[in-house]
């Protein structure tokens, strides 16, 4: 994928992610810093999520793990499940309308309640949830998360998002403010 990721300002980033839902995820990237390139990587594994950002791959930048990054990491895979479509028949499907469909999906002991919001011919248009985090520097907590789908792909016979935004405060007047994420998905394959 591709893209822009607000890092103070808007960066252009390159990544190569990693999906299994079950387990978990990685996502590996490529960004600059004041021209200066930012290598690393979110991941959530073997039960633990963590961030690893390092200037030139040598100077730490961004180095956390613990209880609160794995709850923030095990939300953010509930949302990315919309990557791995074939993903959701281990959801447990609570309430299905017209343009909205919940589910309640989970990853080791955290337990998402996803809404994904659908337009007239079915495609996925938003996934919205509460996801542990500190957005803006609160304290920890869950608070609203979302993910837009602007245009959808084939990939070997499977349709996935092509074009996301992501951010905080999803679906509340901030949500323009909290957007920190946009991701052109380039290349998708199963195995």
């Amino acid at each position: 994928m591709t893209g822009h990721i607000k890092i103070g300002s808007w960066r252009r980033f390159t990544a190569i992610q990693v999906v299994a839902p079950s387990r978990g995820y990685i996502w590996a990237a490529h960004a600059r810093l004041f021209g200066i390139p930012v290598i690393g990587y979110d991941r959530l594994s073997g039960g633990t999520g963590e961030m690893r950002w390092r200037l030139l791959d040598v100077v730490p930048v961004v180095s956390t793990r613990g209880t609160d990054m794995t709850r923030s990491a095990a939300g953010r895979l509930a949302s990315e499940i919309v990557l791995v479509p074939t993903a959701f028949q281990s959801a447990v499907w609570t309430d299905i309308g017209r343009d909205t469909a919940v589910a309640t999906w989970g990853s080791g002991a955290e337990e998402q309640r996803v809404e994904l919001h659908l337009g007239p011919a079915g495609q996925l248009r938003s996934v919205l949830m509460q996801r542990w985090g500190n957005p803006d520097g609160r304290p920890f907590g869950r608070y609203p998360f979302g993910v837009d789908v602007d245009s959808e792909r084939s990939d070997s016979g499977v349709t996935v998002p092509a074009e996301i935004r992501a951010g905080w405060w999803h679906g509340t007047a901030r949500q323009d403010a909290g957007e920190f994420f946009r991701a052109r998905i380039t290349r998708v394959s199963f195995r």
